[in-house]
């Protein structure tokens, strides 16, 4: 099948227990706020709130209506951002789905007080009476998924979220949790995961398979490998050395970029990122890139609109990577 016979939207997902659907693509807002590791007011001077504000504007413009935080990102800033958008923006507001996470570190005891505390406090940073989708960042708590089912069970019932998710969970984790919200009446509506062509092990490891099989849907947090993926960086122009997700050295990637230039020429010069953007969606996933500035936000929706063929995929993935992890990440990423 050529481009021409493989080009078509995809469908928008529903978020599980709501009357709300997801679209095909999100909008990561990790490096809203963030100073170290995204350079927000420190070495990154062409960025700052107004370049966030276009970043904003024209994503929703693109139909790309999820916006994915967390209590933790820019220490609280990215939510706060996000509620100074929400009150700006009144003709969207209703719109826009957000997303955000409790991170569920071991010390945060009893699990359910703290869990209300801070869906609570991040309420308050988004200026929201409710949040769309509440996420478990990562599965570092200590207590049972019993427990961890019934704090989430206790949101939901307050009002204070719709739906539930968690994040970096493996299939065992993902069924346990499910299983356990299914006992309350509620059901698991996502699971955060890195993945793209620069880690597959989501994929390999049978997590997309399982997740499809329990309507959980998969979104792909770092689907460009943190900027690897883009064509921007090179051997001689590696990404900033805190970007640790999928890295890969650059003369590793290399080939996967020329692959994904030469795709993106087929179909009318679609850029690597589009193209790699695209192939995540094919692969019946939500990717969450990010966007500082209004020029980021139209490369992401570029990828919008059109379908890579089923040889495009395969071509990709027998270039792709299963992952390359520090024992921080082994501890953090299950999924």
């Amino acid at each position: 099948m050529g481009p021409a016979q493989s080009e078509q939207a995809f469908a928008p997902f529903p978020l599980a227990g709501t009357n709300w659907q997801l679209p095909p693509m999100g909008l990561g807002t990790w490096a809203w706020g963030d100073s170290s590791t995204w350079g927000m007011g420190t070495y990154d001077r062409s960025y700052s709130f107004e370049t966030i504000r276009d970043a904003y504007a024209k994503s929703v413009a693109a139909g790309i209506t999820l916006l994915d935080t967390a209590e933790m990102y820019g220490q609280g800033e990215s939510e706060r951002i996000i509620g100074r958008l929400l009150e700006e923006d009144k003709a969207n507001r209703d719109r826009v789905i957000v997303a955000t996470k409790f991170i569920p570190f071991p010390w945060r005891l009893p699990l359910r007080t703290k869990l209300m505390d801070a869906l609570r406090a991040s309420l308050d940073r988004l200026r929201l009476p409710f949040v769309h989708l509440y996420q478990i960042h990562g599965p570092i708590s200590l207590c049972s998924h019993e427990t961890m089912a019934d704090a989430l069970a206790e949101a939901v019932n307050a009002g204070l979220c719709k739906a539930v998710g968690v994040s970096n969970y493996s299939e065992k984790e993902t069924r346990a949790i499910h299983a356990a919200l299914a006992r309350r009446g509620i059901k698991l509506a996502s699971n955060q995961v890195e993945y793209s062509l620069l880690r597959t092990d989501p994929e390999r490891r049978g997590l997309l398979r399982a997740c499809e099989e329990l309507g959980v849907v998969i979104l792909a947090y770092s689907p460009l490998g943190q900027g690897r993926l883009t064509g921007k960086y090179s051997v001689r122009n590696p990404p900033p050395g805190k970007r640790n997700f999928s890295a890969y050295p650059m003369e590793e990637i290399e080939p996967l970029v020329a692959e994904l230039r030469q795709i993106g020429q087929r179909h009318g010069g679609k850029t690597p990122a589009q193209v790699a953007l695209n192939w995540l969606m094919c692969k019946r996933t939500i990717p969450i890139p990010g966007a500082k500035n209004g020029a980021q936000a139209e490369q992401n929706a570029g990828a919008l609109g059109w379908r890579l063929s089923p040889d495009e995929v395969a071509s990709l993935d027998r270039l792709a990577k299963p992952g390359r992890y520090t024992l921080f990440l082994r501890f953090w990423q299950h999924g």
